[in-house]
């Protein structure tokens, strides 16, 4: 006897719908998975068998054939153990095969006793099931474990579930399982930062320029000698950013959930990451890849931060390969078995000394490098990744008066409030375009946003020259000038701006 049922495979962040077909035949008793299983696939076999038998239910000594469509997507991972087994007990007539299967999508991964394990990408198998306005799933049936996760997306019926026999039962309707309203996405609150801006002393240009990277979402360098507080400004840069929508917040969430970050108790993201990987971190680590592909951490900080401390320390290899997100807002990862790509729309943040020793230009320090070797430091740091960090700030060593001083500065609220005033001009100037924010802004969008005074003009050009700028360091002074004349809510962008953008290019300036 043939049976069907339908499940969910990720790939990226996206769910593939997929159909199990399940046949009963005469012949050798066998049970065969086909259709591109891996290992985790296979071991289903075992799972689902001792799972039937301790819920209660039997399989027959008959040749047992089990199909994933489509066969040439690779399925991957233990989350179609559920739908298996629904199958299995549809087409041995211990489960009326109508509707109520052929309308619903079942994920879930069985123990031997029956019960449900929690899997990985729940909320993005839900948001896929809702976009795919082709495919008819109206019930998503999953472990009771990632029923909060799944009930954020609206206008989609949610029923956890805790064991193939409680479903069983549900479909039978000799129980009944109430749906999970998915009314917590609508009464949820961003959360708030609980790093400050304002327990930092001193190093006001420093926060100026990173006011400035958040407002127009430019990627930043922190340089300085150690113990100046690169790292206490990185980690606040979070607290100052627009505070994420509901669409963003789903989005971070989404690819959190593939990756099995998210907890049962704590369904929601609701902040922007800050991701601050070792510098030990291989390049699939970073970017996102391995045997079987998962978001890295160029994803995992999407639509937030993501902080390299000691920059020149990372492998080569790794700052390479961040030249294609950094430029693009998305990594495309390939291997053997699937092409996947992941967003990456990130804010990148990295600190470094100014010599191995970090004493280099400290007037009360003594440096010890030679010149040999502070070439070498700073040349671990490609032109091309340099000419992608649009803001090069200097974090000089902290004054003794500075400490003292009873004024922190301003809190992470107030220069919040500006940035967010910036990035809504930002967002009304370029609907038209698609562009969110001054660091996406292409050349062809200069002459038409940002407009330059004659001396801003003659000044760009002068320094063009004298630091013998490449094309896309001057483009992204350009941004960087434009983000400044919209914090001082000016349309046109004069020397004033132009200056204060090119002493944010302190490497360039210094050789």
């Amino acid at each position: 006897m043939l049976a069907r049922a339908y499940s969910c495979a990720i790939l990226g962040i996206s769910g593939i719908p997929l159909e199990v077909e399940v046949d009963i035949s005469d012949g050798l008793p066998s049970f065969d998975i086909i259709g591109l299983p891996d290992a985790s696939v296979r071991e289903s076999r075992e799972r689902v068998r001792a799972a039937i038998k301790n819920s209660g239910f039997t399989l027959p000594y008959s040749r047992i054939t089990i199909n994933l469509a489509p066969a040439d997507l690779k399925k991957e991972g233990s989350s179609f153990d559920l739908a298996i087994a629904i199958a299995l007990l549809a087409a041995t007539n211990q489960l009326p095969a109508g509707e109520k299967i052929a309308e619903s999508v079942f994920v879930g991964e069985l123990s031997l006793d029956g019960s449900l394990r929690t899997i990985n990408g729940a909320l993005a198998i839900a948001l896929s099931l809702f976009e795919n306005k082709n495919y008819k799933a109206k019930t998503l049936y999953l472990p009771a474990g990632n029923s909060n996760e799944a009930a954020l997306v609206a206008k989609l019926k949610i029923i956890g579930v805790s064991s193939l026999a409680q479903l069983v039962n549900h479909l039978c309707e000799s129980e009944n399982i109430d749906p999970l309203p998915s009314t917590m996405v609508h009464n949820f609150k961003a959360g708030c930062q609980s790093l400050d801006f304002g327990e930092v002393r001193g190093q006001e240009m420093a926060k100026r320029a990173l006011e400035v990277a958040a407002a127009g979402a430019h990627n930043a360098l922190l340089f300085g000698p150690p113990g100046s507080g690169k790292t206490m400004l990185a980690k606040r840069i979070p607290s100052i950013l627009p505070t994420p929508d509901l669409d963003e917040i789903l989005e971070i969430t989404r690819i959190h959930s593939v990756a099995g970050l998210l907890s049962s108790s704590k369904p929601l993201i609701g902040e922007r990451p800050f991701r601050s990987p070792h510098h030990s971190a291989s390049t699939a680590g970073i970017i996102g890849g391995g045997k079987i592909p998962r978001p890295g951490e160029v994803s995992l900080a999407h639509l937030g931060v993501l902080f390299f401390d000691e920059l020149p320390e990372y492998r080569r290899e790794v700052l390479e390969a961040l030249r294609q997100p950094l430029e693009d807002s998305a990594v495309t990862v390939t291997r053997a078995a699937a092409t996947v790509s992941y967003p990456a729309d990130f804010m990148f943040v990295g600190s470094m000394n100014p010599c191995p020793c970090g004493n280099y230009g400290d007037p009360k320090r003594e440096c010890r490098c030679s010149p040999p070797q502070i070439f070498r430091y700073r040349s671990k740091l490609s032109g091309p990744l340099l000419d992608r960090i649009d803001i090069q700030a200097e974090v000089p060593g902290i004054k003794i008066e500075e400490i003292d001083s009873p004024n922190n500065g301003e809190c992470s609220a107030k220069i919040r409030s500006r940035v967010e005033a910036a990035r809504e001009l930002q967002i009304e100037r370029y609907r038209k375009i698609k562009v969110k924010a001054n660091a996406q802004l292409r050349s062809r969008h200069f002459e038409k946003y940002c407009p330059l005074a004659p001396e801003a003009k003659k000044l760009l050009h002068l320094t063009f020259q004298s630091l013998n700028l490449s094309m896309r360091a001057h483009d992204r002074i350009i941004r960087v000038a434009r983000t400044i004349a919209d914090l001082d809510g000016a349309e046109v962008i004069n020397s004033a701006h132009i200056a204060e953008a090119v002493q944010y290019r302190n490497l360039d300036r210094l050789g």
